[in-house]
């Protein structure tokens, strides 16, 4: 029986969420167990409340993040939202700033500028509703943060989009759809557009970490150069045209070479007893020596192929080309270029 997998909430509905809540609860002075919002789509949640303290002057409390079944870096974090009165607030605003574990943005080409909260348009639209609903006349002060966002910070690819200091408040649904891809292209996209207000000549785009980092000993490219594709392709290359990048380099290991050769538009999904028939085929054709074909024919996995081969140059050319064309088929005004690298992190070929 197929498993329905459950969709969760993004920071920036829990972070909605939180602040009107805190508002419910300073404007009537009570505590509150649940509260309800409206996602931009238009569907009702509700969300269940937490650590909540109010007094007079203001009121605080917590949403806890839930995913769903996505492998999200912040499911289980706890988004506070504290609303409080600001006589340095004029009338009838809302302001809305960072705190603890919430990044400040420090390079161009993001939502929202740099010096500002990592916060995006959407969700601070979201948090700005949801309190003026509440309180409508008063000047107010909303602080959104993360307890332990800095922590979490550390694995993503924040600071290197230049976002420090902790996470970003992210979301245009409100809704986050289970083991989607979405977060990962959203990622790619956002590197590009500061890549590109940085004023790079030139993009890599890279499978994997140990792969980025060969490249970074051999070329002298900016940090804002490097993108982590990870096994979305087809959408990293389309993703380089819509941006103007259209000589972007391609670093991989050979596992990675062979399954974009092989013309996956994502290398995640593809089957490997097919890539490695098809190698074969290939190799057949090009009167490749046939020791070097009985060891595709015998082999379990490309790096089992490019390993026994001591990297073979035909083998590697042949590849070479052929990924060179599935990589046009995806992008045909591209012209790519590929940094294989070996198993230890070294470039063996530029």
């Amino acid at each position: 029986m197929k498993h329905t997998l459950r969709h969760g909430y993004t920071t920036g509905a829990c972070a909605a969420a939180a602040a009107k809540g805190a508002a419910l609860m300073l404007r009537d002075q009570a505590v509150l167990r649940e509260v309800e919002i409206v996602l931009p789509g238009g569907e009702r949640v509700v969300f269940p409340l937490h650590g909540q303290v109010c007094s007079p002057s203001q009121a605080s409390c917590f949403v806890i993040k839930d995913a769903g079944d996505d492998p999200d870096i912040t499911n289980g974090a706890e988004v506070h939202a504290r609303v409080r009165l600001s006589p340095d607030v004029p009338a009838e605003r809302i302001a809305i700033q960072g705190g603890i574990g919430i990044g400040r943005v420090t390079k161009p080409g993001l939502a929202v500028p740099p010096g500002e909260w990592a916060i995006n348009p959407v969700p601070r639209r979201m948090i700005a509703e949801a309190v003026g609903q509440v309180l409508p006349r008063q000047a107010v002060e909303v602080e959104i943060s993360i307890p332990d966002g800095t922590l979490r910070a550390t694995k993503t690819l924040n600071e290197r989009l230049g976002i420090v200091g902790g996470l970003s408040i992210l979301g245009t649904t409100g809704i986050v759809r289970p083991i989607s891809a979405k977060a990962w292209t959203d990622t790619i996209d956002a590197a590009l557009d500061v890549a590109k207000a940085c004023g790079c000549p030139q993009v890599v785009l890279s499978t994997g970490r140990t792969s980025e980092l060969a490249v970074q000993q051999r070329l002298s490219l900016p940090d804002e150069a490097y993108i982590m594709m990870g096994d979305h392709v087809a959408y990293a290359l389309n993703a380089c045209l819509a941006h103007g990048f259209k000589e972007p380099l391609i670093a991989c290991q050979f596992a990675k070479l062979l399954k974009i050769a092989c013309g996956h538009e994502n290398t995640h999904a593809a089957a490997s007893e097919l890539d490695l028939q098809r190698l074969r085929q290939w190799g057949e054709a090009a009167e490749l020596p046939a020791p070097l074909v009985d060891t595709i024919r015998t082999a379990n996995t490309a790096r089992e192929i490019v390993i026994a081969s001591g990297y073979d140059p035909h083998l590697i050319s042949l590849v070479l080309a052929q990924a060179d064309r599935a990589a046009r088929s995806h992008a045909m005004a591209l012209t790519p270029r590929f940094l294989l690298c070996d198993y230890q992190g070294r470039v063996i070929s530029l």
